[in-house]
C-alpha cells in the first residue's frame, strides 16, 4: 500500500501491493521528494483525487513536476510510480481550481500525474500502477468514485479578452481519464454527470468540445476526443487563424513570457510584452515553453501605455471584491471599491489580480505565515514589495521580506 513519506530529497525503492476485490495489483515505488515537500503544509481534509496527463516527454516533466512540488504521485510509462510529495501535504498541482463551489482544490486533493496526452491513450502498466495507486488513495482517505476528477474538470480560467467570466476550459489534462472505458480499467464505478460549477452558474463552458467528453455519454465523448486538435502543450506550439485564438492554443499561458509568439514577418514577442491581442495576424505561431510550471500565477495583468476600462480587462467581474487593481501610486482596491472614473480609465502601470483575496501587509508583528497560514509559500500566493514588485510565495524567503509587503492569495 502507499506510505506517508517525510524524508526530504532521499530516494527508496519498495513495492507496493494494492488489493482490488479478486485481483492485486503489484507495481514498484521510487521515493524521490521534492525539495519543497518539507516547507509545504499538511491539508486539512482529503475529499478529491485529481488525475493528470504531463503533456510532455518523460524525462523533462519528471524534473519540472519534482523541481516545483506540482503532484503526489508521478507514472511513467512502464509504470513505475515516484512520490514526489508526502500525500498529505500541499502539492501545487490543481492550481485556479473550482469544484462545487469549493475553490483552491490543491488544500483538499491528492495530485497524480502521468506521463502521456489528453487524447491518447496510456500503456498498460501505467493503467495498472494508476488503478492501484487509486484504489490505495481511495482506501485511505475514502474518497468516492464520483470524486475521482480530472484536471480538465476543476480547472478553470480568469475572465480575459476572449471570456467575460470566469470559464472552464483552462486545461484539457487529464481528460482521457473521464471516458467512461478508462475509468472502468481503472476500477472506478462512477463519475461526475454534470459540471457542478457551470451549473449553478459560478463559471461559463469556454470549451463544448472538452464538456462532451468530460461528462458526455460513450459516443460523445469518441467524437470529442476524436475531433480534439492537437495543439498548445501537446504539440509544443500552434498557428493563429479563423476560430484559433490565442488563447484556444495557449489557454492560461497566453500572456506569460515563457510563450513565444513569432509573426508571420518574423518578428518575435513574449506573450507579456504583448498589449493589443486583437491585432495579432493569422499565421502566426504560438510556442510554449515545455519548462513552463503546470500551474503558472495567472490573471496577474498589467494595463499598458494607454489607460484602458476595468471591464475590457476583467469583464463581467471587474467590480467583484475579488478582482484586485494594484495602482502605481502603491494603492490597493477591490472591484467594488473603484470609482467611476477608474473604472472607465485605469492608469498605465496598474496591475489586475483576478481570483484573489487580500490578505494584508507584512508588518513587523505579522509575518507571511500569520497573513495567510501555510498558503504563504505557494506558487500562487503573490506578494507586492515596497518597490511595486509582485514575487510568487515559492520565489520569497520569509525572514527576508520586507515590512509594509502586501500579500494577496487565492480564494
Amino acid at each position: 500500500m502507499l506510505s506517508g513519506v517525510n524524508r526530504t530529497g532521499r530516494w527508496a525503492i519498495v513495492l507496493l501491493v494494492a488489493g482490488l476485490a479478486s485481483d492485486v495489483l503489484a507495481y514498484s515505488t521510487t521515493v524521490k521528494l521534492s525539495p519543497w515537500n518539507a516547507s509545504r503544509p499538511k491539508r486539512r481534509m482529503t475529499t478529491f483525487i485529481v488525475l493528470h496527463t504531463t503533456e510532455g516527454p518523460m524525462k523533462g516533466s519528471l524534473e519540472k513536476v519534482y523541481r516545483n512540488g506540482e503532484a503526489h504521485y508521478f507514472i511513467d510509462q512502464a509504470g513505475h510510480v515516484t512520490v514526489i510529495m508526502d500525500r498529505d501535504r500541499v502539492a501545487t498541482h490543481a492550481g485556479r481550481s473550482l469544484w462545487n463551489g469549493l475553490y483552491d482544490l490543491d488544500q483538499y486533493s491528492v495530485g497524480v500525474e502521468v506521463v502521456g496526452y489528453y487524447n491518447r491513450p496510456i500503456t498498460p502498466a501505467q493503467v495498472n500502477a494508476l488503478r492501484g495507486v487509486i484504489a490505495d488513495l481511495k482506501r485511505i482517505y475514502r474518497v468516492p468514485d464520483e470524486r475521482i476528477l480530472t484536471h480538465s474538470m476543476v480547472a478553470y480560467g480568469a475572465p480575459n479578452r476572449w471570456h467575460a467570466r470566469s470559464h472552464r476550459g483552462r486545461k484539457r489534462c487529464g481528460m482521457l481519464f473521464a471516458r467512461i472505458p478508462v475509468r472502468r480499467q481503472l476500477g472506478l464505478k462512477a463519475e461526475p454527470a454534470f459540471d457542478p460549477d457551470v451549473r449553478a452558474g459560478r463559471v461559463m463552458n469556454a470549451d463544448p468540445q472538452l464538456a462532451g467528453v468530460l461528462y458526455g455519454s460513450g459516443r460523445n465523448q469518441n467524437i470529442g476526443v476524436s475531433s480534439a486538435p492537437v495543439v498548445g502543450v501537446v504539440a509544443g506550439e500552434g498557428v493563429i487563424g479563423p476560430g484559433c485564438s490565442a488563447w484556444d492554443l495557449a489557454r492560461d499561458a497566453y500572456n506569460q513570457a515563457s510563450t513565444t509568439y513569432v509573426f508571420p514577418s518574423g518578428e518575435r514577442k513574449r506573450g507579456n510584452e504583448i498589449r493589443n491581442w486583437k491585432s495579432i495576424p493569422a499565421g502566426t505561431r504560438v510556442i510554449l515553453s515545455p519548462d513552463a510550471p503546470e500551474n503558472m500565477t495567472e490573471g496577474l495583468y498589467e494595463v499598458g501605455e494607454k489607460p484602458e476600462a476595468a471591464t475590457v480587462i476583467a469583464g463581467r467581474e471587474a467590480l467583484t471584491p475579488t478582482t484586485i487593481y494594484c495602482f502605481p501610486d502603491g494603492t490597493t482596491k477591490g472591484g467594488h471599491q473603484l470609482t467611476p472614473a477608474e473604472q472607465l480609465h485605469l492608469p498605465t502601470g496598474t496591475r489586475i489580480l483576478a481570483g484573489y483575496v487580500p490578505g494584508g501587509a507584512i508588518t513587523r508583528d505579522r509575518s507571511a505565515f500569520n497573513v495567510c497560514g501555510g498558503r504563504w509559500n505557494l506558487s500562487t500566493t503573490l506578494y507586492r514589495f515596497p518597490d511595486g514588485q509582485f514575487h510568487a510565495g515559492n520565489r520569497v524567503n520569509e525572514k527576508r521580506i520586507p515590512i509594509g509587503t502586501q500579500v494577496f492569495y487565492c480564494r
